[in-house]
């Protein structure tokens, strides 16, 4: 994915400013895609640039907010419709996962019960978007993403669990 298009995205779904993007990367893309307010900006002045995105307002302190353009659209389709993803995936949690062997199990069990409250702290926050989504009657758009969320929980909470538990008995 690149940022190009998680931005149009976000921005198809929803104008925003910087700031906005940068919070909905921290809350609703994390484990998809990370993106720094010094990545957004520069990003965003291209798209607009390009005719991608465009302001729609502005507010205090000079900030805007921007949304995609039918251009943006159509480029957010070209993409989905006709490129196939880079698979390749730098995640540092399943390596951590990975090399979290290689220590004592005193010291495992103490990394695993560190990933499992947040593990656990993360489905809490998603099932609180999925209670507001449901409370206002969404249904489609991301709300489909949150429960894959739910699920993939579930899988990492019992699996970690039993890291915990493993780590104990030896």
């Amino acid at each position: 994915m690149s940022l190009r298009h998680a931005l149009l995205g976000l921005l198809t779904w929803k104008p925003g400013t910087g700031y906005e993007l940068a919070q909905a990367f921290e809350g609703s893309l994390i484990n998809a895609w990370h993106a720094s307010h010094s990545q957004i900006y520069p990003e965003l002045a291209k798209l607009e640039a390009e005719g991608l995105a465009e302001v729609v307002g502005e507010g205090p302190r000079r900030s805007k907010t921007y949304a995609a353009t039918g251009a943006g659209l159509e480029e957010l389709r070209r993409w989905l419709m006709e490129t196939e993803p880079n698979r390749a995936q730098r995640n540092e949690t399943a390596l951590r996962w990975f090399l979290v062997y290689m220590l004592e199990p005193e010291q495992r069990r103490a990394v695993l019960e560190r990933e499992y409250a947040f593990v656990s702290a993360a489905a809490a926050e998603r099932r609180a978007l999925a209670a507001q989504f449901d409370a206002e009657g969404k249904t489609g758009g991301f709300r489909p993403l949150l429960e894959l969320g739910h699920r993939m929980d579930a899988v990492f909470e019992d699996w970690l669990r039993e890291q915990v538990e493993a780590a104990r008995k030896t």
